[in-house]
């Protein structure tokens, strides 16, 4: 696998064919989502699609998506996706305009510094033993829905840890029906869809009310109590700007939501995936079950375990890379700009998917395939190539405490449990904004 990517001297612009009258694009990328898009570097490195009344830009080469991710001032978050997003998100760290983030990251930094880690992964390990005790040899399971319980239990935990019951707070029904809305928004992106008054969203903004009511309650009680927790929320609330400032109420709400979503929803996709990629692949199974039996020797993984667990590490990798779990975002452009020599006009979304970039096969041979080995000859892909947490100022502020639980989880479920897809049934992606695997089962052995 490269480790550098050499741009050509000119970059190709086209439209992507197909388009319907009025609708354009917008059947074909809502009938097969994840074909039509990763088929668009076909066409051109910058690929226009008309999606009904708006016109869209897709940066299908790795040097524009470079480009696009650093250079936050020119191509600022917005557009179709994260306007959408940032109706259930408000500004938070992940949706906040340029102007905003520069004071926000310094604000949350200290949340994730590494001195943090190691008592972050000690939670996560509780939250993982517990959630998967009551397994029992020969059990099926929901896959999709008990990676979500416990993503939901670790990041509950991590967030909240003063609170007495953290893992049981009802935020995994209400942020379940959020993250869904959000996904069905995203893949309708004609204008208006989402204030017809449907039952599905009457129940969204239920939903957001009651996780609304939540958070706020908990905000509270942590201001009275006036303690740090050493969890997410007390940073939170002892966080301050340049000018003594704190965060206010209501600008903590929309942090918590967004790591509510970053920790539970992505983690537990990530997972999902990584078991149906190891049933369908023994042999890398087999050397997984003997890195976990001469490190773990059957007790769960701990943070100190993480540097003898190489090939776990490079598992999540390697899922990451075919399914990332967010697979489609947009930037809007702020001002008339060129990209790849081609004029683009200020207020054009662009867009960009890790999905199409990490399927490219002149950057990852045999994309198609599952080697977590690609990973020992290059640690550092080449900007723009692999981009499963963003890139640049506004890469993903929990990358490695998202990555270290998907780790610590792996290493201890695969440790004690074998688990196989029940034969017969083809896993496949929901069309949503994430990269999530519809429901499917499996069947637990005891090793």
């Amino acid at each position: 696998m490269p480790t550098h990517f050499f741009p050509p001297s000119r970059f190709t612009a086209a439209t992507a064919p197909g388009g319907l009258p009025l609708l354009g694009h917008v059947p074909a990328f809502i009938r097969r989502p994840f074909d039509f898009v990763a088929g668009l570097p076909a066409h051109g490195d910058l690929v226009r699609l008309r999606l009904g009344p708006l016109d869209a830009y897709v940066a299908c080469h790795p040097e524009l998506v470079r480009r696009l991710l650093t250079e936050d001032r020119t191509y600022d978050k917005g557009g179709i996706v994260l306007d959408k997003a940032r109706e259930v998100f408000g500004d938070g760290l992940a949706t906040c305009p340029a102007a905003a983030h520069r004071r926000q990251r310094r604000m949350l930094q200290p949340a994730f510094h590494r001195d943090r880690l190691p008592g972050y992964a000690a939670m996560m390990a509780e939250e993982i033993a517990g959630t998967t005790a009551p397994w029992h040899d020969g059990d099926t399971i929901d896959v999709p829905a008990a990676m979500y319980r416990l993503t939901t239990a670790v990041t509950a935990r991590c967030l909240f840890a003063a609170h007495e019951r953290a893992g049981s707070l009802p935020v995994h029904a209400s942020m379940d029906v959020i993250t869904r809305g959000v996904g069905r928004r995203v893949m309708m992106p004609l204008p208006g869809a989402d204030r017809i008054p449907t039952p599905g969203n009457r129940r969204f903004r239920r939903a957001q009310q009651d996780l609304k009511e939540i958070t706020t309650r908990l905000i509270a009680d942590y201001r009275a109590a006036g303690t740090d927790h050493r969890d997410l929320l007390s940073v939170l609330l002892s966080a301050e700007d340049e000018d003594g400032q704190g965060l206010t109420d209501a600008e903590i709400h929309d942090q918590v939501v967004t790591f509510l979503l970053a920790g539970m929803e992505t983690t537990a996709a990530t997972l999902s995936w990584a078991w149906t990629l190891l049933a369908a692949n023994p042999a890398v199974r087999d050397r997984l079950h003997a890195e976990l039996d001469t490190v773990l020797d059957g007790r769960p993984a701990r943070h100190q375990d993480l540097p003898a667990l190489p090939l776990t590490a490079r598992i999540v990798s390697e899922t990451l890379r075919l399914y990332p779990p967010v697979w489609i975002l947009s930037r809007t452009v702020t001002a008339d700009t060129r990209l790849g020599g081609h004029h683009l006009p200020a207020g054009a979304t662009i867009l960009f998917s890790p999905y199409l970039l990490h399927r490219r096969a002149d950057v990852f041979p045999c994309p198609d395939r599952f080697d977590p080995d690609r990973w020992l000859t290059t640690a550092r892909p080449a900007p723009g190539t692999y981009a499963p947490f963003g890139l640049g100022a506004r890469r993903c502020i929990g990358d490695t405490f998202g990555t270290t639980e998907a780790v610590l989880a792996i290493a201890t479920i695969a440790a004690r449990w074998t688990i196989t897809p029940t034969p017969g049934h083809r896993v496949r992606p929901t069309r949503s904004s994430s990269l999530s695997p519809r429901p499917f089962t499996a069947t637990l052995a005891r090793r």
